[in-house]
């Protein structure tokens, strides 16, 4: 393969490499999407406020809607694109965290089926994303996502874990450990997670799954605590002045941080 073709492969792969970069922007798009989310169907909408239900709308199904439409809009942008674009695919990512959290929000609160249950549905819908994609194309690594097919799979495998993370952030930090101590539990296994990378033999697909899945809940603990209450065990910070604060350092993040596009195979 000559240096052209090698080039015209990797303009067709439209996800960043995996690097420590990518895992630091990921963490604050996460904590981000807590903040925002929480800003709009609570701030808002009013749904976490005494007025909460009395216009009849759900606020986190309408936040659910607005995001979820926006998310939709930038795939099928993210798909179209002839090559890897940073902003509209950390962009991407932001709207899925965003529709994540109000989605897990409004399975876990309004549904009534609660965290253990929320988590559970929401393991399974990840679970049998993957499984449908690997059947389709036989592989589900970040690699293999060159092809429009391949990324609907990704995006809709990601949208998945994005809101079972909320569901799991939540579940966890709403019990005796609080959100400090939820934040040590989800760095901790991303610790290992790291560890089982470069030590271990096991399957990288399955490892970056796991990691990009427990990312999301650390993010969603970390931004509870920096927008809820102080006797919730939060920072009672302002969700929109947080929001403002995080999307600030993502901009910067993907401004002065590299940002390349991951090796298909075929370029390898």
């Amino acid at each position: 393969m000559n240096s052209t073709d090698r080039e015209t492969r990797e303009a067709l792969a439209k996800v960043p490499a995996i690097t420590l970069g990518f895992w630091i922007i990921k963490i604050l798009a996460t904590t981000f999407g807590e903040t925002m989310g929480d800003t709009v169907s609570m701030s808002w909408l009013g749904e976490t406020t005494a007025s909460a239900g009395q216009s009849g709308l759900n606020g986190y199904l309408v936040g659910t809607g607005i995001f979820a439409v926006t998310l939709a809009i930038l795939v099928w942008f993210q798909i179209k694109a002839r090559a890897f674009h940073p902003f509209l695919y950390w962009a991407t990512i932001i709207a899925s965290t965003t529709a994540g959290t109000n989605m897990a929000d409004f399975a876990t609160r309004s549904l009534g089926i609660g965290y253990p249950g929320g988590s559970l549905l929401l393991l399974a819908c990840v679970l049998g994303s993957l499984a449908v994609w690997y059947k389709a194309l036989g592989r589900i690594d970040v690699e293999s996502v060159h092809t429009p097919r391949a990324e609907l799979y990704y995006w809709i495998t990601i949208t998945f874990s994005q809101t079972l993370g909320t569901a799991l952030g939540d579940w966890v930090a709403d019990g005796s450990l609080g959100y400090l101590g939820a934040a040590a539990i989800f760095g901790g296994l991303l610790v290992l997670v790291a560890a089982a990378h470069f030590w271990t033999r096991i399957d990288k697909a399955l490892l970056f799954w796991s990691a990009f899945i427990l990312t999301r809940p650390l993010g969603a603990v970390v931004g509870d605590f920096l927008d809820k209450p102080v006797s919730h065990g939060g920072l009672a910070l302002s969700r929109a002045v947080a929001s403002g604060v995080l999307i600030a350092a993502i901009v910067a993040l993907i401004l002065f941080v590299p940002q390349r596009a991951s090796r298909t195979e075929q370029a390898a």
